[in-house]
C-alpha cells in the first residue's frame, strides 16, 4: 500500500483489508480473467486530479466520480451478485459495461448505488413468483458494495456504504491498461473525515 502524508495528504492504509477491495479483486477475476490483480492503490490527495486525470475526479467525502460523455437507457450490462454473511446478510455486485448504462451523465456513488440496487432487484425478481418480491427488495436494499468495470472504456469505479456514518461513498478508482499489457492501476482516497460533535452550549 502506498501511504501518503504530510502537504501530498492522507491515505487509508486498511483499503486492501475492505471487502469492497475483495469484490474488486474478484470481479477483475471474473471479466478480465489473465490481466494482472493490483497489489496495492495509489494514495491520492485531496481534490487533487494529479495521476488519474479525467474522466474522473474526487469530491471531499464522497470519494471518486466519473464524468460520462453520453447516458442511455436499457442497456444490459454483465454482473455478478455476492452475498456476505448469514444472520444480516450485506450483497455485493459487480457490474461490467459501459458506463453510459447507469444513466447519468455524472457517475458517482449515489448513482452508482442505486443503479446496483436497481440491478439487484432485477435479477432476484421472478415475474412469475409473487413471493419473490420481498426477497428481491431486501437484496437491493442490502447491497453495500458496488464494482463497476468498463472493459471499453477502461475505467472502473468502486462504491460502498460507510458502516461508521452510512454514507455512499467512492474510495476507488480503477485503470485499466490496454489489452496487449493487461495492467490494473487502482487509486484511493483517505478515509472521510471524522464527523465532530458540536460543543456543548454554555
Amino acid at each position: 500500500m502506498v501511504g501518503m502524508d504530510g502537504a501530498r495528504g492522507r491515505f487509508d492504509p486498511d483499503v486492501t483489508g475492505r471487502p469492497i477491495w475483495r469484490l474488486l479483486l474478484r470481479g477483475l477475476s471474473v471479466y478480465l480473467p489473465g490481466w494482472a490483480a493490483p497489489e496495492t492503490a495509489v494514495g491520492v490527495p485531496g481534490d487533487a486530479a494529479a495521476g488519474f486525470g479525467p474522466p474522473a475526479y474526487v469530491t471531499g467525502d464522497a470519494g471518486f466520480g466519473v464524468q460520462v460523455p453520453a447516458r442511455r437507457r436499457g442497456l444490459e450490462p454483465d454482473r455478478e451478485i455476492y452475498v456476505r454473511g448469514r444472520e444480516n446478510p450485506s450483497f455485493g455486485i459487480v457490474v461490467a459495461g459501459p458506463s453510459a448504462a447507469v444513466g447519468t451523465r455524472v457517475v458517482d456513488a449515489a448513482a452508482l448505488l442505486r443503479f446496483a440496487r436497481r440491478l439487484t432487484f432485477e435479477e432476484l425478481f421472478d415475474a412469475h413468483d409473487p413471493d419473490s418480491v420481498p426477497y428481491a427488495v431486501r437484496g437491493a436494499r442490502a447491497v453495500e458494495s458496488v464494482v463497476f468495470l468498463d472493459r471499453a472504456a477502461g475505467i472502473g469505479l468502486c462504491a460502498e456504504v460507510e458502516p461508521a456514518t452510512r454514507a455512499a461513498r467512492c474510495p476507488l478508482y480503477v485503470r485499466l491498461g490496454d489489452p496487449g499489457r493487461r495492467t490494473v492501476r487502482v487509486y484511493g482516497t483517505g478515509p472521510p473525515a471524522p464527523v465532530r460533535a458540536s460543543p456543548p452550549r454554555p
